[in-house]
């Protein structure tokens, strides 16, 4: 069976796939294609039509969205690190916090993130906006590890992995996190693990 294919940069949401996969301790190909120049090829369209990163080839096995490849990689490769979940209670709220995370964060944060690095930058309205959006959410995920240390439970998960890959952009987003205790707590402890380091 051939290797494990993760294409992306790491400069991209590949980071989250190539974060699961050392974390899961995986002999895997690392395919760095970048999303600007690499992705509009029939080739990479065989593996992700949308011409988008990250995408895994897995023995012939094609997926795509960065959230899907962790929850797959997590529940297939999984030898006792404790990254998949236990039960299909588990299963679901790992599934809910990846949704939650791309739903109700990532837009803003990106686009906060983006206009600070003078990719792309928005109008003053946007930027406000998407500070008021990132509140609400962010109170949540607060008022939830208030009474546990990960998302989960007492064990880092993919659940913790996804939602951390995401919040990892409120440095650059300039999100004040002082009102956030919890979360600048839990993911000081997600983001310093050797495998998120990689």
């Amino acid at each position: 069976m051939s290797k494990l294919k993760i294409y992306g940069v790491p400069q991209s949401r590949a980071s989250r796939a190539l974060w699961a996969a050392r974390e899961l301790g995986l002999d895997f190909e690392h395919v760095a294609t970048h999303f600007a120049k690499d992705t509009n090829t029939p080739e990479f369209k065989q593996v992700n039509p949308n011409a988008r990163v990250p995408a895994i080839d897995d023995g012939g096995f094609k997926l795509f969205e960065s959230m899907a490849i962790n929850l797959y990689l997590a529940k297939k490769y999984d030898k006792g690190q404790g990254l998949k979940p236990n039960s299909v209670e588990e299963d679901a709220l790992a599934t809910q916090w990846s949704f939650w995370v791309m739903t109700e964060l990532e837009k803003p944060l990106v686009t906060m993130l983006l206009h600070n690095v003078n990719m792309r930058p928005c109008e003053p309205a946007t930027y406000e906006q998407c500070e008021k959006d990132v509140r609400r959410p962010l109170q949540v995920l607060e008022e939830h590890l208030a009474g546990r240390p990960y998302l989960l439970g007492d064990r880092f998960t993919i659940a913790d992995l996804n939602v951390a890959s995401v919040m990892m952009w409120a440095r650059g987003a300039k999100v004040d996190m002082a009102p956030y205790p919890k979360i600048a707590d839990w993911l000081k402890r997600c983001i310093s693990r050797p495998a998120a380091k990689g």
